[in-house]
């Protein structure tokens, strides 16, 4: 079995924030799977599917970001299951411009509130990452403000591409395994060629 679990916080006023791309990463992938992340188990809203045969649990914390561990542990204990073979999170990363996307395994947290707490709760770093860039085009004075504000025009416009994308990156971790995902989504983009 593998726990999915997509970080954000609980909300009407934080959808569509560059800090819940994790909760809207879950949204889209129940989609895809036709379920419904409404049960609530373990402070976290969930949801149990399969993907490629494969028992999945989609979760997301209802903690607000800053405890998200504290639900992830729990789901861990109840679902009986290895963080670093079973747990994969999808978060927002500051330090990515937005819409990429890379698959990490056994990171620190980067500064990253939510994933900090669960490094602290599962008292291990060692499990896979998707994060998703949301670094804005432009510098800007306060981190947290920005993270917490509404995305912007260009940001909703692309927003349908990266969630399609992340959607894709956790169908092939559990199908092909993490190996397979990180070559495929790791991949640097490359410069155009230029006319002879």
């Amino acid at each position: 079995m593998k726990l999915i679990v997509g970080l954000g916080n609980p909300g009407e006023q934080y959808e569509k924030t560059p800090h819940n791309l994790g909760f809207l990463a879950i949204n889209r992938l129940a989609d895809d799977l036709n379920v419904e992340v409404r049960n609530r188990q373990c402070r976290a809203l969930t949801a149990r599917t399969t993907i490629a045969g494969e028992p999945v649990v989609l979760a997301k914390p209802e903690t607000f970001m800053n405890l998200s561990g504290v639900s992830v542990r729990d789901l861990i204990e109840k679902l009986e299951i290895r963080p670093e073979a079973d747990l994969v999170v999808i978060q927002d990363e500051l330090d990515l411009s937005f819409g990429t996307l890379k698959i990490h395994r056994a990171r620190s947290s980067a500064g990253h509130n939510g994933v900090e707490s669960i490094i602290d709760s599962l008292g291990t770093k060692d499990f896979l990452r998707i994060r998703i860039g949301v670094a804005p085009e432009h510098k800007i004075a306060d981190g947290k403000d920005y993270l917490l504000s509404p995305m912007s025009k260009a940001q909703r416009k692309a927003l349908d591409a990266v969630l399609i994308e992340a959607v894709d990156a956790v169908k092939t971790i559990v199908k092909d395994g993490p190996a397979v995902a990180m070559q495929r989504f790791n991949r640097n983009v490359e410069p155009p060629e230029k006319d002879a």
